[in-house]
């Protein structure tokens, strides 16, 4: 019955790790799994950004270590947290200040149409069919592929349509349906 009162302070409160290799394993691991969410999952989320993603699951884990036998103290789950949330943070300043990386940490919009011509090598590299492509043009109220001046794959998934003025539609040409 003592056992259900009683509560180990010293463990519950005192790191049983060094703070130094506690930062240092979350600054490793984010920065890791941001490379490759970057550079190989390419454009796989669609409202949230991959940083958002990233940093809710790593949070989430870092935060499970505080209450799990891996990590006995509060303090080293709060502090790799705190890790975790700081790069967030650090990332979205530096890109915000230096063009540079803002460049490295965010992909430039890749165009999938240009002057109503899909280009099918973009849609290639990011897995869209033209169905797909099609689709989203119809969500959009484009009806017809002629109509899109420039279609774009932003950063976050989402495709963006600059529409034809009327002065840089052709006459005469046959329009296909999408």
């Amino acid at each position: 019955m003592d056992k259900i009162f009683l509560i180990e302070w010293s463990e519950l409160l005192i790191p049983t790790h060094s703070l130094a290799e506690i930062v240092i394993r979350g600054t490793v691991m984010y920065l890791a799994l941001f490379l490759i969410l970057r550079f190989v999952m390419l454009r796989q989320s669609s409202t949230i950004g991959i940083a958002d993603i990233l940093v809710i699951v790593l949070m989430a884990d870092a935060a499970q270590n505080g209450f799990a036998k891996e990590y006995k103290s509060v303090t080293e789950g709060v502090l790799l947290v705190l890790t975790i949330v700081f790069w967030d943070i650090f990332l979205n300043w530096l890109s915000y200040h230096f063009k540079i990386f803002e460049r490295l940490l965010a992909p430039a919009p890749l165009v999938l149409i240009d002057n109503g011509k899909m280009n099918r090598r973009n849609m290639r590299s990011q897995f869209i069919t033209e169905e797909e492509l099609r689709g989203q043009l119809r969500q959009q109220g484009v009806s017809d592929m002629s109509e899109v001046k420039h279609a774009h794959l932003e950063a976050n998934g989402e495709i963006s349509v600059v529409k034809m003025d009327s002065n840089d539609d052709s006459a005469g040409k046959r329009k296909k349906p999408i």
